[in-house]
């Protein structure tokens, strides 16, 4: 298969920030306790730039555009998305910003996360202009219930980019306040695929029941893939549709759920079907744990056909 073939160019809409991995923790920190993490390493962070970084890996064209500052962190992380080769033309540090940092506490298994949101609080989806939209065929926006000052007009971002002929997708992230609150749902109908992870999806609908979760935003659009961690994906496509995770040494999952969707988004955007689709996204989810961190990691087209065939 070539995997290059049909390749659009994606605009990914997001927070940036650094990622503080403190990998092998015996166990995530209880208040008034200390627990011992077997490695430490700073890296690329957000859930939407560790996306974008798995779709260039994968051999898609992406533009990126957030906020950041002109500190120490903006500069590593501007200068990993040009590594990348993402198009960073529309990035503009601005000293009056801090760019944001997330502490991530990993277990093989699980992780917990502290951020500090800095300019991810200030991204507003009027600043993305027609003309890059223009100049895409899919636009991709990650963390809806993180980014505040986005999230009231994400729901216009996204009728504009289907306006224009975009496909679309959202991932809506953890909610920190856990209030759940927004226009999610109304946002669907201008979304494409929706890329939730089981919590994420079950308090977004109101349901405690997977099925009933999917069923509920169902909306004649909008095609779902629940993220279950190492239980892979399910989704609803006439019946219930279950996608194992592969197999690995995991070392760290932060950031698996991104290059989920990375891998998810790639094959979709090549017209595959829906089930190829849900294990590109379970092959390039479990790949990138391998790795500390979101993007050290993340799989090659080649490496993620390997996994799908069992090759070792």
């Amino acid at each position: 298969m070539n995997t290059t073939e049909h390749a659009v160019r994606i605009l990914v809409v997001g927070e940036i920030n650094v990622d503080f991995v403190f990998k092998g923790c015996r166990a995530l920190p209880m208040p008034g306790k200390e627990v011992l993490a077997d490695d430490f390493v700073m890296t690329l962070g957000s859930s939407s730039m560790i996306c974008a970084m798995g779709l260039a890996k994968l051999g898609n064209r992406v533009a990126f555009h957030g906020r950041l500052g002109t500190d120490a962190s903006g500069e590593f992380c501007l200068r990993a998305l040009r590594d990348a080769g993402i198009d960073t033309s529309s990035l503009r540090p601005d000293a009056s910003l801090r760019t944001g940092v997330t502490a991530s506490l990993s277990t093989p298994h699980d992780r917990a996360l502290v951020t500090f949101a800095g300019a991810i609080a200030e991204l507003r989806a009027d600043e993305v202009q027609d003309e890059w939209l223009r100049k895409a065929g899919h636009l991709h926006v990650s963390s809806y219930y993180l980014q505040k000052a986005l999230r009231p007009g994400c729901h216009r971002l996204f009728e504009r980019a289907t306006a224009l002929g975009l496909t679309t997708s959202l991932d809506p992230g953890f909610d920190p306040e856990q209030k759940w609150e927004g226009d999610v749902l109304e946002t669907l109908q201008y979304v494409d695929v929706f890329l939730p992870n089981e919590q994420e999806l079950e308090a977004i609908t109101g349901r405690e029941d997977l099925n009933a979760a999917l069923a509920a935003v169902q909306n004649g659009r909008t095609r779902t893939v629940v993220k279950r961690g190492s239980e892979g994906c399910s989704s609803l496509e006439g019946g219930r549709v279950d996608v194992p995770a592969y197999a690995v040494d995991a070392i760290d999952s932060t950031g698996a759920g991104d290059s989920f969707d990375a891998g998810f988004l790639h094959a979709w955007l090549r017209k595959m079907s829906w089930l190829d689709c849900m294990q590109w996204g379970s092959a390039c989810g479990s790949l990138s744990t391998r790795g500390i961190g979101g993007t050290t990691a993340q799989a090659t087209a080649d490496q993620a056909l390997d996994m799908m065939a069992g090759k070792p």
